[in-house]
């Protein structure tokens, strides 16, 4: 199978099957996502799309198509899609974090907290993930900035005819990557630091996206967690979300050795037989930020622990790294009250 391992394909911005979207069936993601699965190379290997700089300003000069990636930026705000086909049946090209495994499982809390929505304790919800890395980079020798997205569904029934809508979130460590050898010492969060120099001849390629995404919803590299938190919430009923969420693989779990091992293998293996891949879901409203933009720390206070993700099938595929879409939630004033939105129907309006 031939691979287009660099240019850009696909529709970056909205289109009328993205305003179309009414909600999806889990069933119907899986099947998409388990459709067709990668060949490996005559050593085994999977495919590698790189994220180049050509894709990531493309159109940036005037007088030509659009910026494809400031586009892009507004579309992951905008479309609530879950799958992208586009008009060629073939998805589109993703120019951040084109690696990834789809991840398939149960989200639960089951410790007290203020929270509402699928924060608060009892929740239980099918969860698709994409753990990704945010540039060509997939092996444990390379610096990563490894990301885990989710789409987190208000059922547990895996046939469920009805179209629901799933809340998202977005998790990743340091945006400009760091070096953890196995899978089990990545922390994961909603509001990652940011040493984008460490990026090299990629750094201009994360500050564009910071810029792109400044223009279309103000803050670059956070993203809130109001969507979870008004999953299955009773119309009328205060939103309380917590500011900080942190994922990492719990304790106990193998530790998959070898050399330079590929993550998504890494997991796979993780996922052997009967295998359950299993993160611990913390929250916090407490830190503190030093700095700003690429140079961003931020230091969470008093985390805790208040339930569990656990994944039970993965695979790595095309669809699932063309096909498969994930919604960034939008940015609010105030995180509880959406009344305070920074985008309303594909306009910035604050």
């Amino acid at each position: 199978m031939e691979l287009d391992l660099d240019s850009l394909h696909g529709d970056q911005g909205m289109t009328d099957e993205d305003r179309a979207y009414a909600g999806s069936r889990y069933a119907d993601v899986r099947a998409a996502a388990f459709a067709n699965p990668y060949p490996r190379d005559a050593d085994g290997n999977l495919p590698v799309f790189r994220s180049t700089l050509r894709n990531a300003f493309s159109g940036i000069l005037p007088f030509g198509r659009p910026e494809q990636a400031r586009i892009a930026a507004a579309r992951t705000v905008d479309s609530r899609a879950d799958l992208r086909w586009g008009e060629d049946g073939k998805g589109y090209r993703k120019i951040l974090h084109p690696n990834g495994i789809v991840l398939f499982g149960i989200w639960e809390i089951t410790e007290d907290n203020p929270y509402t929505g699928y924060f608060a304790p009892g929740s239980r919800g099918l969860l698709v993930g994409r753990w990704s890395s945010h540039g060509t980079e997939t092996r444990r020798s390379q610096v990563r900035s490894i990301g885990l997205v989710g789409k987190l569904y208000p059922t547990t029934e895996t046939d469920h005819v009805e179209l629901l809508q799933p809340a998202g979130f977005i998790t990743q460590q340091d945006l400009g990557g760091e070096r953890t050898r196995y899978a089990n010492d990545v922390e994961l969060t909603n509001t990652p630091s940011n040493h984008s120099y460490r990026r090299g001849i990629m750094t201009p390629v994360l500050l564009r996206a910071g810029l792109n995404f400044i223009h279309h919803d103000k803050v670059p590299d956070s993203r809130q967690l109001h969507e979870v938190a008004e999953l299955g919430k009773r119309d009328g009923t205060p939103t309380e979300a917590p500011e900080h969420m942190k994922l990492k693989m719990a304790p106990g779990q193998k530790h998959v050795e070898g050399g330079d091992v590929d993550y998504r293998d890494e997991l796979l293996a993780h996922l052997d037989g009967d295998g359950t891949l299993t993160f611990d879901v913390s929250v916090s409203d407490e830190s503190r930020v030093k700095g700003r933009g690429p140079l961003r720390v931020v230091k969470v206070r008093n985390w805790r622990r208040i339930g569990s993700i656990s994944f039970t099938e993965g695979v790595v595929s095309y669809n699932g790294d063309h096909v498969l879409h994930f919604h960034h939630p939008g940015w609010r004033e105030d995180r509880n009250d959406p009344g305070t939105a920074i985008r309303v129907g594909e306009q910035r309006v604050r």
